[in-house]
């Protein structure tokens, strides 16, 4: 029973992660750079966190270094709709 309670924490996990991306509030970000040096890819977040933009680029793996490292919690996970957005374009 605990091990079924286990796994699908990890799937809902998974989830927000496959139908999320990063959000900053650009108010609050200093630019120290930290969100891009934790970054294992080498995305520049601190440059969308400057601009205030979501983070849109094909190689973000959603991980929530950049989130998780953030010393003034700019960056947070937003649920997102791809089909919604295929359907605007």
């Amino acid at each position: 029973m605990n091990l079924h309670k286990l796994l699908s924490k990890d799937v809902r996990k998974q989830k927000v992660l496959a139908e999320g991306q990063v959000v900053p509030d650009s108010f609050r970000c200093v630019q120290c750079g930290i969100c891009s040096y934790s970054c294992p890819i080498g995305i520049d977040v601190r440059r969308f966190a400057w601009n205030g933009v979501p983070i849109h680029d094909s190689h973000c793996l959603t991980c929530g270094e950049c989130v998780n490292r953030c010393p003034r919690g700019v960056l947070r996970f937003e649920r997102i709709n791809f089909f919604e957005q295929v359907n605007e374009a």
